[in-house]
């Protein structure tokens, strides 16, 4: 059953959260009794909406975002995150993963649009644009919540680049790590460019946000060893007997480590530079430390 670019309703709005910059929403239809809607018109309000949320602040009212593609949707569904709305293309609505996606969201509660490539082009603001899109609500949790891991933890400090967030996130959950913490001002890991590097590795990696003083507070409270990188750390990152907990923390891409950040740490470690590059990506010199902290812990 479907109908086309209804009139707007306040109540079907994406933004249901209170304060958020739209209306919040009154209770959603049972998922089973809701049509899926066909919008054709590149000016339909649930367009606007959706392409909105590539922008920070939107993200940040909405606490949404979007995930491109069948596979971080799918990702996201296997994982519970609570999703708003599900777009797809009229010409793949018959495939059988693209349809048991729309089934699970309708069932979740999702509002389904079905569009033509034009409208999700629009949406996604790019030329061949992802089949299926989806508006997933937010999730990241406070530190102080978090209590004494088991495990690694990597911990970053304004990180700028969302390529680089994203990787990270991708690595950590390659080598079984635990989360990752964003200290102080980093780049939203909910921006597209670091949902798309993450391969889905976001639904699957804990996310934490904190403050500084947060942190040293939660480190004091937990003793969790801290470790950094830095250039002046004097001991080779090989020859560290890593502990099964940690936390990893690494600086942002073109100044490290700040001074009050490395006095948080318990040891600093260097990787030895052998060419003539003076410096390693930082998303690369995050994976190579984790790769060897985790090393004993790693099986073919």
């Amino acid at each position: 059953m479907t109908r086309r670019d209804p009139p707007r309703d306040a109540s079907r709005d994406l933004y249901r959260r209170p304060g958020a910059k739209h209306p919040p929403a009154a209770a959603p239809t049972p998922a089973l009794e809701r049509a899926v809607e066909t919008i054709t018109s590149l000016t339909n309000p649930a367009v606007k909406q959706l392409r909105a949320l590539h922008l920070k602040k939107e993200r940040a009212e909405s606490r949404l975002f979007l995930a491109e593609g069948l596979k971080l949707v799918t990702d996201a569904l296997d994982e519970g995150w609570p999703i708003r709305t599900l777009i797809h293309a009229s010409r793949v609505k018959d495939q059988p993963l693209v349809a048991r996606a729309v089934e699970r969201a309708r069932k979740a509660g999702a509002r389904v649009l079905e569009t033509s490539d034009e409208v999700l082009t629009k949406i996604c603001r790019r030329d061949n644009p992802q089949m299926v899109v989806a508006a997933f609500e937010q999730r990241i949790g406070r530190l102080a919540d978090l209590g004494r891991p088991e495990g690694v933890l990597v911990a970053l400090e304004g990180v700028k680049d969302p390529g680089n967030l994203g990787t990270i996130v991708r690595t950590v959950d390659s080598v079984g790590a635990k989360g990752v913490i964003l200290i102080g001002d980093t780049t939203d890991p909910f921006a597209l460019e670091a949902v798309r590097a993450t391969m889905g590795s976001l639904f699957h990696v804990p996310l934490f946000a904190a403050s500084l003083d947060d942190f040293v507070a939660w480190k004091a409270e937990t003793g969790v060893p801290v470790w950094g990188t830095h250039l002046k750390g004097a001991v080779d990152y090989r020859t560290v007997d890593w502990p099964e907990t940690c936390v990893l923390m690494m600086g942002n891409e073109q100044s490290g480590l700040p001074e009050a950040h490395v006095a948080t740490c318990d040891g600093l470690v260097k990787i030895p530079m052998a060419g003539r590059a003076d410096s390693l990506n930082l998303a690369i010199a995050t994976a190579v430390m984790l790769y060897e902290i985790r090393r004993a812990r790693l099986a073919l």
